[in-house]
C-alpha cells in the first residue's frame, strides 16, 4: 500500500512534546520516572499505525503506561490528532526505527510489547525486515522484564507460520494461540484499524501470545 505524504506532518509532530517524546534516546532506562512521572509498568506497540489499538488500551489500562512507535511522520500525525483529543496522560507516541529499539530502551525496562498486522515482507530476501525474526527477538529479549511478554496479531498466514517457527526455535513459551480469534471474539481483544478492515472482509486474524521467561506450550485455542 503506498503510504500518502502528508506535508504538514513534521512540523505538527514537534508542535506537541508532551506526546510525542523529542530524542528518545535521552529516556532510555528512565522512561517511568522522567517520561510519565510515576513508576508503572511500560507497554509498547511497535507500527502503532493511526492509533486506535493503542489509544483504546490506554483507555482501558490507566495504570499501564503505553508508548506507540512508528517509523513515519505521515502515519504517525494521524495518531498524534486523536490523541490530542483524548487527552490522556498514560500514552506517548515515538518517531522511530523499531530496528533501533535498544537504544532507546534499557534492559528489563518494558513488561509487554505488541506487534499488529505488520509488514510481512513476503520476499524471502526480506525476511529479516520481519519484526518476528530472530533478529529482533534478540533485541525484545534485551529490552523486557523476566517473563515479558510479545502479542501478535495477524491477517497473513505465511507471516504467522514463519512467526511461530521463530518464536519456538528461540525457546519462547507459548502462552495463548488461536488460528482464527474473531470465533468467538474474546471480550478482551482491541481492534486495529487494519482488523476492522480484515473482519469486515471476512479474513481469520491469527493470534499468539509468547513469554519470554518460560519454555514449552501454555494453551492453546481454535486449532
Amino acid at each position: 500500500m503506498r503510504l500518502r505524504n502528508i506535508s504538514y506532518a513534521p512540523q505538527k509532530i514537534t508542535e506537541f512534546p508532551k506526546v510525542v517524546v523529542q530524542n528518545p534516546q535521552d529516556f532510555k532506562g528512565i522512561w517511568a520516572k522522567n517520561v510519565f512521572e510515576n513508576d508503572n509498568k511500560i507497554h509498547v506497540e511497535i507500527g502503532a499505525g493511526r492509533g486506535n489499538f493503542i489509544i483504546n488500551s490506554a483507555k482501558k489500562n490507566p495504570n499501564v503506561n503505553f508508548v506507540g512507535i512508528e517509523k513515519y511522520d505521515s502515519v504517525l500525525v494521524r495518531a498524534l490528532e486523536k490523541i490530542i483529543e483524548e487527552n490522556l496522560s498514560n500514552l506517548r507516541l515515538v518517531k522511530f526505527d523499531a530496528q533501533k529499539i535498544s537504544d532507546i530502551f534499557a534492559e528489563n525496562e518494558i513488561e509487554k510489547i505488541y506487534l499488529n498486522f505488520s509488514d510481512p515482507w513476503d520476499k524471502t530476501a526480506y525476511k529479516d525486515r520481519r519484526l518476528t525474526n530472530r533478529i529482533f527477538l534478540e533485541k525484545y529479549k534485551k529490552i523486557l522484564v523476566e517473563n515479558g511478554i510479545l502479542q501478535f496479531k495477524t491477517d497473513n498466514a505465511g507471516l504467522f507460520g514463519f512467526s511461530v517457527r521463530e518464536f519456538n526455535n528461540f525457546g519462547l513459551c507459548i502462552d495463548e494461540i488461536s488460528l482464527d480469534l474473531h470465533n468467538p471474539e474474546p471480550l478482551w481483544n482491541i481492534r486495529t484499524e487494519y482488523e476492522e478492515k480484515f473482519v469486515k472482509s471476512g479474513k481469520k486474524i491469527f493470534f499468539i501470545t509468547v513469554n519470554f521467561g518460560k519454555i514449552g506450550v501454555k494453551s492453546e485455542k481454535n486449532d
